[in-house]
């Protein structure tokens, strides 16, 4: 295994920036889930790693090699694609073991190395067949195959499971997790499914308009995001975005006043105006309790006579509707809430997990 470091990279298509001044330290066995909407960049990071993309200016590493100018077949990566990418003509056992034998590695080698892979993977059953006689979750299984196999320094994953179903992407999760922990392999692992970055990774980039915005564990993400565009990005259901006036004791949102003192506000020394400060609000859909069921603390802000507006039945959790004045805000509640569109409830929510945000820069204040 070797790590990965990224030094101020760049990546520009004639006058448009793609890439923009990415620095970026990956650690030896770590699993790192870049993330983002469509078009901030992360495909084209990963495919500069590769070798596949050069990068306009900047530097990148693979264990102690500077890898720029070094052709993607000896980069010694192992990458595994959107599209499968596998030989039709080929078996799924000559699909994963190809690169080792163009390598003339020993057939003995070759075959420990498949047996150990294909149990792994549940593919024992499936070695004498052709991909188009495959399911997509088997053949996406097939391309980890041949990636996992290979005694490669790195692991790249380009949004490896966005072809297949619900069920089957929440099967893959799982096997991708697992093989991780098999085989302790340095990884990259490029999405646009917030929930495959919080369940995969060990640190989560999120990025936008071809820059890094925030980088941290999941759960460090989730919990205290450096701004808006994180904040309501990470997360299912996103979070809710108020308009509040943040005054020196309290903070004003619709016609609540809730003490300053317990609100995590994490600028040093913030200065509030006479009149107040405008501020945007942050409060997580599953940071809402039903006040029936959770005792008050000292930390707690009850929101009194809620008027539910729509329920969506998720299973175990539900989601509702509700208004602050003219402002949708949802909450998730479990099973316990027995709650119909219509009925009177009161929330309560712990206001250590509100977060306050700057309304020009969108910064967490």
């Amino acid at each position: 295994m070797a790590g990965i470091v990224l030094k101020n990279i760049t990546k520009n298509y004639g006058k448009t920036k793609v890439v923009k001044s990415i620095d970026l330290d990956i650690n030896d066995g770590e699993f790192v889930v870049l993330v983002g909407p469509s078009g901030c960049g992360k495909s084209t990071t990963l495919r500069m790693i590769a070798g596949l993309e050069s990068p306009t200016s900047g530097e990148i590493t693979i264990g102690n090699r500077i890898v720029n100018d070094i052709e993607p077949q000896h980069r010694n990566i192992a990458m595994v694609f959107q599209n499968y990418a596998l030989y039709p003509h080929k078996t799924v056992e000559e699909n994963i073991v190809f690169a080792l034998r163009r390598l003339k590695m020993a057939e003995s080698e070759i075959q420990g190395r498949l047996q150990k892979v294909v149990k792994i993977l549940k593919l024992e059953d499936y070695l004498n067949r052709k991909p188009a006689d495959l399911s997509g979750g088997q053949r996406q299984r097939v391309a980890m195959g041949r990636a996992i196999i290979r005694d490669a320094d790195c692991f790249l994953f380009d949004e490896p499971l966005s072809n297949l179903d619900a069920k089957l992407r929440s099967h893959m999760r799982t096997e991708i997790a697992q093989i991780h922990h098999e085989y302790g392999l340095t990884s990259v692992y490029v999405t646009h499914d917030q929930i495959e970055a919080m369940t995969l990774a060990d640190r989560v980039v999120v990025l936008r308009d071809g820059m890094i915005e925030q980088v941290g564990s999941p759960m460090d993400v989730y919990l205290n995001p450096s701004n808006i565009f994180v904040a309501t990005f990470i997360g299912s259901p996103s979070m809710n975005i108020l308009n509040g006036t943040l005054m020196t004791d309290y903070l004003h949102i619709g016609s609540y006043q809730l003490p300053r003192e317990h609100l995590a506000i994490i600028t040093p020394n913030l200065k509030i105006p006479d009149k107040g400060m405008p501020v945007k609000v942050g409060i997580r859909p599953d940071f809402f309790n039903d006040k029936t069921f959770f005792s008050n603390s000292s930390n707690s802000y009850d929101f009194d006579n809620i008027e539910v507006r729509l329920v969506e039945p998720m299973g175990f959790d539900k989601e509702i509707l509700f208004t602050f004045g003219e402002m949708n805000i949802k909450a998730r509640l479990d099973l316990r809430s027995v709650i119909e569109r219509g009925d009177k409830i009161n929330l309560t929510v712990d206001l250590s997990r509100i977060l306050l945000f700057d309304t020009i820069t969108e910064k967490r204040l």
